[in-house]
């Protein structure tokens, strides 16, 4: 069982470490150089400069990439370049550890929730802890009725505030957080104090974007600190404007939302960005957010697009209304538990979770190839703001069952799960995912359409249209498709696998013009889409426009040089 120790911090300029940033990139890099270009494949600077805040990408390696990395590279930012080439690495390790670990099926025993409480007793997790990690009224009886139509994926887990090991079904909560809650740090407790102040970084950002509370604006004069006193000038030089407002809700660790525009370039070069940051002292928070803030805006001046996680993206000025008001605070005013150790510091916060009912828990995901530390965490009853709000243990149920169970069993255990949730909406939904893994695309589509009629707001039912148009793009009814995607991305326009789909549609019916729009709106909402920016060339190349569809394709290979088949097609456009 992982134990929680001593971790004295070796440096505190920027951030709170054991190690200076020096010291942690030399001793990561000695890692990873172990294994060639296998897990890291370059480390590379992308900032203009303008801002003076360095960011970096970290590039996976193929082994990594194997791993099902969702992105090929992770940024990092810092006041300092070595501290954002650390936070690169880092972000980096992080993943690759957790994505090495959950592909492991050596790291868990498969089992149904009755024989995991019949082989662990009081060691497993408690049921209130999974009905509370999505908020729900349902018995315990109901809730282990649900959670044995499944054969979960058991690790040991460390209850940090316990001290005690408790064995978790993991896939459970992945499937609720996905990757956040994964860190990594020079030492365990540098490792698990990261994570859990990220989870409570989600989770308050959760609550502000869903209450639009009015929270107070720190004011800036009461600002001491040396370094966040220099961050802020390297926007204010530039004229930037900055709100910097007290989001931490009486949790024990401050959280910093930083809000900031460019008035001399947006819109045209940049956009609105609004960020978090949470540690163990309000001056750390602070430098986080404005770090993050220098991360997502390119400089404020490169026409750059981020896109949106913890936290909304706004378009327009009004839209930041509700931010900009509140009281006005000091500071000081702010929680801060910062002690000399980090052990210490990750003690007081579980304990202070605790005090409000929530229960810190941490799977050490160390890569035995790296001995860095690694770690996932989470907090049951944390919220995180692109989960649904209407979550129930039956839909994150429902949702593994129609996507990893073999399909025929998950047909009839679907309908198990009827019997308890009879008027669900997600059921037809997941009825219709299980078709569609069986090629079943005609009934899969009957199914989406019922979905959609059931749907209680605007973002599910435009999921509903977009997977309607999926099964329907399966039987290559193209118009069909089109008919879907429109209404999907009239519910929901801000979600860019829907104009990716119907640029495709558009694009089989050789309709390049209206491909070419559809796939540039995708890029506006993700502007590294190295897929859109490939369809984008084949268009222009169909269109006889083939400087522009060059240009394109040597984009894609400079963010993406194994992309295989975009080099091939330039290869034979310039033969």
């Amino acid at each position: 069982m992982i134990k929680i120790g001593s971790s004295p911090k070796g440096y505190t300029q920027e951030a709170d470490k054991a190690l200076t940033p020096q010291e942690t990139v030399e001793k990561v890099t000695g890692a990873l150089n172990q294994h060639g270009q296998a897990i890291l494949k370059k480390i590379k600077r992308i900032d203009t400069g303008r801002l003076g805040i360095p960011v970096y990408f970290s590039y996976y390696g193929v082994r990594a990439r194997d791993m099902g990395v969702p992105k090929r590279q992770q940024m990092g930012k810092g006041v300092s370049p070595a501290q954002a080439q650390c936070s690169a690495l880092m972000e980096l390790i992080e993943r690759y550890s957790f994505f090495s670990f959950v592909s492991s099926d050596e790291n868990f025993i498969r089992l149904s929730w009755k024989k995991a409480r019949s082989r662990w007793g009081d060691q497993l997790i408690p049921t209130a802890e999974i009905i509370k990690s999505v908020q729900e009224d349902i018995s315990r009886q109901q809730a282990e009725e649900v959670l044995d139509l499944i054969q979960w994926r058991f690790t040991p887990a460390l209850n940090v505030y316990e001290a005690r090991q408790e064995y978790v079904p993991l896939d459970w909560f992945k499937k609720l957080s996905e990757f956040n809650g994964s860190s990594a740090g020079n030492t365990l407790e540098e490792s698990i104090l990261q994570g859990a102040c990220e989870l409570v970084e989600r989770h308050v950002s959760a609550i502000v974007d869903k209450e639009h509370l009015q929270i107070p604006t720190i004011n800036q004069e009461s600002i001491k600190s040396p370094v966040l006193r220099d961050l802020l000038d390297r926007f204010s030089r530039h004229n930037i404007k900055v709100w910097l407002k007290d989001m931490s809700l009486g949790y024990p660790v401050p959280t910093v939302g930083a809000l900031a525009y460019d008035p001399g370039t947006f819109p045209g070069l940049s956009e609105i960005v609004f960020t978090a940051g949470t540690a163990t002292s309000p001056e750390m928070a602070a430098i986080r957010a404005l770090t993050e803030v220098a991360q997502l805006a390119g400089d404020f001046h490169t026409g750059s697009n981020y896109e949106a996680s913890g936290l909304p993206k706004f378009t327009t000025l009004k839209e930041t209304g509700w931010l900009t008001r509140g009281p006005v605070t000091d500071i000081s005013s702010l929680p801060d538990i910062s002690r000399p150790d980090m052990g210490r510091e990750l003690m007081e916060l579980s304990r202070g979770l605790k005090l409000m009912g929530y229960s810190l828990y941490s799977v050490s995901t160390m890569h035995p190839d790296l001995e860095i530390p690694a770690n996932y965490s989470f907090v049951p009853g944390f919220l995180f703001r692109e989960r649904t709000p209407r979550a129930s243990i039956g839909m994150f149920a429902g949702r593994i069952l129609a996507e990893e169970e073999d399909p025929i069993a998950a047909a009839g255990k679907l309908e198990q799960l009827k019997k308890i949730y009879p008027d669900a909406s997600f059921l037809p939904f997941y009825q219709g995912m299980n078709l569609l893994r069986q090629e079943e695309h005609q009934q899969a589509a009957k199914y989406f359409a019922r979905a959609e009629s059931l749907q209680p707001d605007s973002e599910s039912r435009g999921l509903s249209a977009f997977y309607s148009a999926y099964a329907l793009s399966g039987l290559h009814r193209w118009p069909e498709t089109i008919e879907h995607l429109n209404r999907a991305i009239e519910l929901d326009p801000l979600v860019k696998e829907y104009f990716n789909l119907r640029g495709v549609a558009y694009f089989k019916q050789k309709d390049y013009e209206h491909a070419i729009d559809d796939f540039q709106k995708a890029l506006q909402l993700d502007s590294g889409s190295v897929m859109d920016m490939f369809n984008l060339a084949v268009c222009y190349k169909e269109l006889g426009r083939r400087n522009a569809a060059a240009e394109m394709l040597q984009k894609v290979l400079t963010i993406d040089p194994g992309l295989e088949k975009a080099r091939r097609f330039l290869e034979e456009m310039e033969n």
